[in-house]
């Protein structure tokens, strides 16, 4: 497939993630809840995980911003979902690895959509915005083990 077409192809799944994003809402009961925002361009994001015994058994997410940062919540929560916490770490570090431009391997791991990401690390400026559901999971989870 040439470089065009694959372009084309990642732009497809970014876009289709930020026009019909999975698990956009909220989760009932009570939820581990993290807040964060992107003061540079203005995305917000509101993260609501469900962790039991290590298993991420539930992540939604709802907020505003930019196709990248809304798109890149939508994978992140689909990729997430009933996986082990140590697991969903480590995508987390593969995925910041991603948007440095540095070259990952994935091991056991698949990135699946998230891999449509890849071309925002040549726009230094939008990391950011991918990252910021990212972090809200990282911080999250990190709260969820204290506990």
């Amino acid at each position: 497939m040439s470089f065009n077409n694959l372009d084309t192809l990642y732009r497809q799944v970014i876009m289709d993630h930020y026009k019909n994003p999975r698990n956009r809402g909220s989760i009932e009961g009570n939820p581990m809840t993290v807040d964060m925002n992107n003061p540079t361009c203005g995305d917000r994001i509101q993260l609501q995980l469900l962790v039991e015994d290590g298993i991420v058994k539930d992540a939604k997410f709802d907020g505003e911003g930019c196709s990248i940062s809304l798109s890149s919540a939508s994978m992140m929560t689909q990729a997430i979902k009933g996986k082990p916490v140590d697991e969903a770490l480590k995508m987390s570090e593969l995925f910041s690895d991603l948007m440095q431009g540095k070259d990952i391997d994935e091991g056991d791991i698949d990135l699946g959509d998230i891999e449509a990401l890849q071309g925002v690390s040549k726009f230094p400026a939008r990391i950011k915005c991918a990252t910021l559901a990212w972090k809200a999971m990282e911080k999250g989870v990190d709260v969820e083990k204290e506990d």
